[in-house]
């Protein structure tokens, strides 16, 4: 047998036991289309495991909640039936009740102020209770898949400054803090499904809306209210939650890959994210909406006065505050 048949027999025997070791096969469950820019983020995890791992970790997509709604996936990622859960991380509430401030209002600088807390040691303390409490473990910097990318309220009168808030008709989501924070900001919240809104804002029994920027246009609020103004009331992000059994399982090959393919989808979330925002408002203001960026300084000071007698209350976190401003440095 000569050398180079030799090494060339080499070479096919591992390539076919590359192939023979395919043997890992994840579902991810996520809320989105397919076509949809987060849509094709989770795709681009996917296919870049499998290119990564050289096809020792495959990852099957399941979009528009194919695998149910958020409380069945949640079992199932618990169950390892499902191993990733690509979704913004305010459910993990359900474990951690205080993971419900990584979304508080008007309390955080900008996103990169908001990110180093999220991954500063109290953030880091509220995820590892989820992953002892749940079995659920978020991958990498879960700040870095983007989503919002900003957040805006959709209003039928305009909004220039927090005077017009008073008295605003707001629809909210049953969340007792958020409905707390636009009520202390003088709002009318009234609690709605999502997928109330556009008829309500139309009847009247809403005159606004908060929203990431990016669905205003899917979900057709732009027709029923002409008025966008740019809050940043808080940042957000879509976390991969995975189950933490099913990742320690995996070899430094296939985590490796993992975390390669998560941190090229990030880079791609922020790209895609862009360009479809810049896409939608071109598109509305040309149609006739208006866009304003408030100044959010006057939010900012009416809740330092919320978070404080809050904090006074014990109704905080402890050394949550502490820890925002020394995520400021």
């Amino acid at each position: 047998m000569t050398k180079s048949f030799k090494l060339a027999a080499v070479a096919l025997m591992a390539a076919v036991l590359a192939q023979s070791a395919v043997a890992e096969t994840w579902r991810m469950a996520t809320k989105m289309p397919v076509d949809s820019p987060e849509g094709k983020v989770f795709q681009a995890i996917a296919d870049k495991t499998a290119e990564y791992s050289n096809g020792t970790l495959e990852i099957q997509v399941f979009p528009n909640e194919q695998l149910g709604k958020e409380d069945a996936v949640l079992e199932q990622l618990q169950s390892n039936v499902v191993q990733i859960y690509a979704e913004g991380f305010g459910f993990l509430k359900k474990w951690v009740p205080e993971t419900t401030w990584f979304n508080a209002a008007f309390m955080f600088d900008d996103r990169d102020h908001w990110a180093r807390f999220v991954n500063g040691d109290m953030g880091k303390a509220w995820f590892q209770n989820v992953e002892d409490e749940a079995g659920i473990t978020v991958l990498g910097d879960p700040t870095k898949i983007l989503r919002g990318p900003y957040r805006v309220m959709v209003s039928g009168p305009e909004v220039n400054g927090l005077d017009d808030i008073d008295g605003l008709k707001l629809r909210m989501h049953p969340n007792q803090l958020a409905i707390a924070t636009w009520s202390h900001l003088g709002a009318e919240v009234i609690t709605l499904p999502w997928t109330d809104v556009y008829q309500s804002i139309d009847t009247g029994l809403i005159s606004a809306v908060n929203s990431p920027i990016a669905l205003v246009e899917s979900m057709r609020f732009n027709e029923v209210a002409s008025h966008i103004a740019r809050t940043d009331e808080y940042h957000q992000s879509i976390g991969l939650m995975v189950n933490a059994d099913a990742l320690a399982a995996l070899d430094d090959q296939q985590r490796d890959a993992l975390m390669r393919a998560y941190e090229d989808a990030a880079t791609l979330s922020v790209e895609l994210m862009n360009q479809a925002t810049d896409d939608s408002m071109a598109r509305m203001t040309k149609a006739g909406i208006t866009y304003t960026e408030l100044d959010t300084a006057p939010f900012v000071a009416r809740m330092a006065e919320f978070y404080g007698d809050l904090e006074a209350k014990g109704e905080l976190p402890e050394g949550f505050r502490a820890a925002v401003e020394a995520a400021r440095q």
